[in-house]
């Protein structure tokens, strides 16, 4: 499974070396990849049924019980089904739409590691690995979708679309590192197995707040849900892989995967109806009053996410059936729409709805998608999309003394879905055909015979659900239930109360159709509210702190090394005297400390006299002489001390120090001005009090009970392991051997820094 997941990097990582070749030979070699994925996920769904899991398990980091294990189950299945399903349908889509592109191959390589993103998220059975590959999903869609880079506006939706989903990753890394301190394990299948443990610690809330965060921010929940219609800037393959059908859902797989662990809860449960209902009434109630296309398949994915959320939150297993059932049909028909989206505007260069019109005469197999699509999406018999309309209206019925506020809420979304379904699937086709439209053409097959295959796929599932029953819907139920509950679909439940208001959605949704008509003056009604938008608030809160941003970093860092020195010699000494005058007891055990000898009083008188020589000295060399003095005195500490390796260490600093400051003197221009009397004073008393604080915290390590545990593994393992005598060569050359590599790479890193500025002529026009 391993394979599968990386699969996706590594056709990435070649694309460089065949994009050339692919791009102008044959484009469709880039969809192989997907489609031997979907047909591998699709092979191994006899694995799974029956509630049977297939779990891989590979080492990685076991100190820290960070592994790269997965497991496929029916949730992880029906997901990765989608994944490489609709992204082979993309992929063969992109070959057409975007033919001749110049980034071509660089635009597969970022798809490719953004489906291989999706499927580690869903397929993970590590928590540690599961964030690392929620964030690469960001990373990824945020190349996808500023992918038209010269445009400022793809820019900025790819900006805004990573700062918010970046944002929700970091705080979900939190809560997922609270599950791991909680429950001592990062695994999902152990957690799976004891979610009384989760439910019962104390710090369960902050745990259910930080994944939620994480859950809202991706899956565009109110009030982070204005990235998703800035990204409509993305081309459209783009937005129909990435906002249709997988990573928008990757939030609300992560609840999914977790109701079982952290659900059925007051807080889990009534938070989620909450968000959720918000959601996606308000996103629907936006979707009618938009004229774009795309704007329009946009919050009205925002309801649909908000609808799976809500019906997660309620938790019953006609809820989750519900929403096993419209995850799938919402992929199917929102990918369809949004191919036809593409369709219509790469033929006649228009996305405006209130001027389209009669393409079923020059479009008619997209017409004929755009009608199955539509209607799914409304929720007609015979479509896949009537049995999760059925099912969700029956769990909110079911919902105890808040029934009939919920359910109407629901129904009153699905009618304003109807009216965008409608408006995206069916206006564009039909009517009279424009005069400006006489001219277009049906376009290549590879771009209308996907969306006609998703518009098929909602017909047959619809018709025959028993296709998918036992085989999909029934271990996707039992992932998110933890029980082998029997689920039946059928077309026909007889004449109840569910029926009554599916007809009545019908109705009233193409009552509405009909009457409302979408103009560019109803969609500027909605631009008074502006200024009180979730987007509108976050960037005026954005502008503000970048204001104090500016006024932070022109206060701290303003240019002058010694005010960066006074900061942070400043904070350490505050932190310091917190550290030893804070409630801690400070002794000092005078008895062991040795005998002062009349050679080491005439060291520090020496030292003394340096000190005082560099800081009253009007000369910089002066001052530098003095403190390589102080520097040579305190080698003679060393020798005192029978350290001679250290004594020369330092002797080798302090000359080279001395050496460096003298060159740089060179390139620096005179003193204009010496520093105040005021500022002479305070550096003093700064100084004097961070040398307090540190000769008193060096005498309090006396102390402080000495440990010989590592000096003694060190001693006995130089020469055995190294092969080495000198211990401390050792340890630097070979048991911390990264991190000296780490500090000469950093070294030489400086060295050239700055040996760039001082070959750096700021006057490059002037003559010499």
């Amino acid at each position: 499974m391993i394979i599968a997941v990386l699969s996706g990097f590594f056709f990435a990582a070649l694309l460089p070396l065949l994009g050339r070749f692919a791009r102008k030979s044959v484009p469709l070699i880039f969809s192989f990849l997907p489609i031997a994925l979907f047909v591998f996920f699709l092979t191994s769904l006899p694995l799974i049924k029956g509630g049977n899991t297939w779990i891989s398990y590979h080492s990685w980091i076991p100190s820290f019980g960070i592994d790269l294990s997965f497991r496929l189950d029916g949730l992880s299945m029906l997901f990765a089904l989608m994944i490489t399903g609709i992204g082979a349908l993309v992929f063969t889509y992109t070959a057409y739409y975007l033919k001749g592109h110049p980034y071509l191959d660089r635009f597969y390589g970022y798809l490719s590691m953004f489906m291989a993103s999706m499927l580690g998220v869903v397929l993970s059975d590590n928590l540690m690995s599961m964030f690392i590959f929620w964030e690469l999903t960001s990373i990824s869609s945020f190349f996808l979708i500023g992918f038209n880079n010269e445009e400022a506006s793809s820019r900025k939706s790819a900006m805004t679309a990573l700062g918010i989903t970046g944002f929700g990753g970091l705080v979900m890394l939190a809560g997922f590192v609270l599950i791991g301190h909680a429950a001592d394990t990062y695994s999902i299948t152990e957690l799976l197995t004891r979610p009384e443990v989760l439910k019962s610690h104390s710090s369960y809330t902050w745990i259910i707040v930080l994944v939620f965060v994480g859950a809202f921010t991706k899956s565009a929940q109110f009030p982070f849900h204005f990235w998703l219609p800035a990204a409509m800037k993305a081309p459209t393959p783009v937005s129909t892989y990435l906002h249709s059908a997988t990573m928008v859902k990757a939030g609300v797989f992560l609840l999914a995967r977790f109701t079982p662990i952290l659900g059925d809860t007051f807080w889990w449960n009534t938070t989620l109806i909450t968000i959720g209902a918000f959601t996606m009434l308000y996103a629907a109630i936006h979707a009618i009053f938009r004229v774009d296309l795309k704007s329009i398949l946009a919050y009205s994915t925002i309801s649909a996410l908000g609808i799976l959320v809500f019906l997660i939150g309620i938790g019953s297993e006609k809820a989750l059936l519900g929403a096993a059932l419209f995850i799938l049909a919402h992929a199917l028909y929102k990918a369809a729409l949004f191919l036809i989206t593409g369709i219509i505007d790469h033929q006649t260069g228009s996305r405006d709805v209130s001027k389209l019109a009669g393409l079923r005469k020059v479009m008619m197999p997209v017409a004929v998608a755009g009608f199955i699509a539509a209607l799914s999406s409304a929720g007609f018999p015979f479509l896949i999309g009537f049995l999760s309309k059925e099912v969700m209206y029956e769990a909110g019925l079911q919902f105890g003394e808040w029934a009939f506020l919920l359910t109407a809420i629901l129904v009153l979304t699905k009618i304003l879905l109807f009216v965008a379904g409608f408006w995206a699937g069916i206006k564009p086709f039909s009517g009279i055909l424009p005069n400006e439209f006489q001219k277009v053409t049906l376009p290549s097959a590879l771009l209308w015979v996907p969306p006609l295959l998703l518009g098929t796929l909602s017909l047959l599932f619809g018709v025959f659900p028993s296709i998918i029953e036992q085989a999909l819907i029934q271990p996707v139920v039992s992932s998110m239930t933890g029980k082998e509950s029997p689920i039946y679909l059928a077309l026909w439940h007889g004449f109840n109360l569910v029926l009554l208001l599916s007809v009545i959605t019908l109705l009233l949704g193409f009552f509405l159709y009909v009457f409302l008509k979408p103009s560019e003056k109803l969609f500027s009604k909605t631009l008074r509210f502006e200024n009180i938008s979730p987007e509108n608030i976050i960037e005026t809160i954005g502008s503000y702190f970048s204001i104090f941003a500016i006024k932070w970093t022109k206060f701290f860092q303003n240019g002058y090394l010694r005010n960066y020195v006074i900061t942070i010699l400043a904070f350490l000494t505050i932190l310091t005297a917190y550290r030893l005058f804070g409630g801690v007891n400070i002794y000092i055990d005078w008895k062991q400390i040795s005998v002062i000898t009349p050679s080491e009083i005439i060291v520090v008188v020496l030292m003394i006299i340096s000190i005082f020589f560099a800081i009253l000295s009007t000369s910089r060399t002066a001052s530098i002489v003095a403190l390589g003095v102080v520097g040579f005195a305190n080698c003679l500490f060393f020798l005192f001390y029978s350290a001679p390796d250290l004594a020369m260490t330092q002797f080798s600093i302090d000359t080279l120090t001395v050496l460096l400051f003298m060159l740089v003197l060179v390139k620096l221009p005179k003193n204009k001005t010496f520093s105040s009397k005021r500022i002479r004073i305070r550096d003093a008393v700064l100084s004097l009090l961070f040398g307090t604080l540190i000769a008193i915290l060096t005498l309090e390590v006396f102390e402080e009970p000495s440990s010989s545990e590592v000096s003694k593994y060190f001693a006995d393992n130089a020469y055995l392991l190294a092969k080495g005598r000198n211990v401390v060569n050792v340890i630097l050359v070979d048991f911390r051997g990264f991190d000296t590599m780490v500090e000469t790479v950093v070294l030489v890193i400086a060295a050239v820094g700055v040996f760039s500025l001082m070959k750096l002529d700021l006057n490059p026009s002037k003559k010499e």
